[in-house]
């Protein structure tokens, strides 16, 4: 069987890359930890593990609630997995509250800067005024020495416990659309109330991504659990796919989050 059909041609180096983990525990009969995790990476991680096998897998990001986890693949003769195992850092950031307001796309931004993966950082929680981030602990002390100003305020990181974490609630405002096709364009059309030339020139512009991922086609097909977001429009993910009508239009059930 091609394991390939089952997934995206896109994702077909991350599927390589799960089978390589998979395979090092099963030879080497030891743990392997991972780089934070999106949830598509996650479910993939998943499909390709199994449940009953003898490898086994535990999600972890810092709390519930958060959407980036590592993971930590292990043989089955280990039955207890501690949170402490999978190495993670919150990092509180301390910044002139009153003079300022600091946002999640300048925290990723200054992370990034670092030149630092995408995988070593978790979520970016932000309430109040008040922001945290999770990180691989490999390199929390990188970040320390490494991080004195995001956007325009200058700030303090000290490492708490993460039972310190800040509540993570995503709501998500579900709706019924009824669309042509989904295609990316037509389906963002649908979502943000775009003409279909506005969401294509969005596309073309780098500013949509789905699944974490950017997309630049705007005939990407769309399938049910899709994370899309729109640069500047939120996000939205596709909970289901409800068939055709009559008039061969495609039923979809959709969550919107702001």
């Amino acid at each position: 069987m091609n394991i390939y059909q089952h997934f995206r041609p896109e994702e077909q180096e991350y599927i390589d890359q799960v089978l390589n983990w998979k395979n090092y525990v099963e030879t080497h009969y030891t743990p392997k930890l991972t780089d934070f995790l999106d949830p598509r990476e996650q479910h993939i991680l998943k499909m390709l593990i199994g449940e009953h096998g003898e490898v086994k897998y535990k999600l972890f990001g810092g709390c519930s609630n958060v959407e980036r986890k590592r993971a930590l693949i292990f043989p089955d003769y280990l039955t207890s997995i501690d949170n402490n195992e999978f190495q993670i850092s919150l990092f509180d950031v301390q910044y002139p509250t009153k003079f300022v307001t600091i946002e999640h796309r300048q925290v990723l931004g200054t992370l990034m800067s670092l030149g630092l993966k995408r995988g070593k950082f978790g979520d970016i929680l932000t309430e109040y005024g008040k922001c945290q981030f999770f990180a691989a602990k490999e390199i929390s002390d990188y970040i320390k020495s490494n991080v004195e100003t995001i956007g325009r305020a200058g700030v303090k990181l000290s490492e708490t416990d993460i039972e310190n974490a800040l509540p993570t609630s995503e709501i998500m405002m579900e709706s019924d659309l009824t669309v042509s096709s989904l295609r990316l364009d037509t389906v963002i059309s649908g979502i943000y109330h775009l003409s279909r030339q506005k969401s294509q020139l969005f596309i073309q512009q780098g500013l949509v991504k789905v699944n974490w991922t950017l997309i630049e086609n705007p005939s990407f097909e769309c399938g049910v659990g899709d994370m899309i977001s729109v640069r500047g429009s939120g996000r939205a993910k596709i909970l289901a796919i409800e068939g055709k009508t009559k008039k061969e239009k495609w039923r979809i059930n959709v969550g919107k989050q702001k």
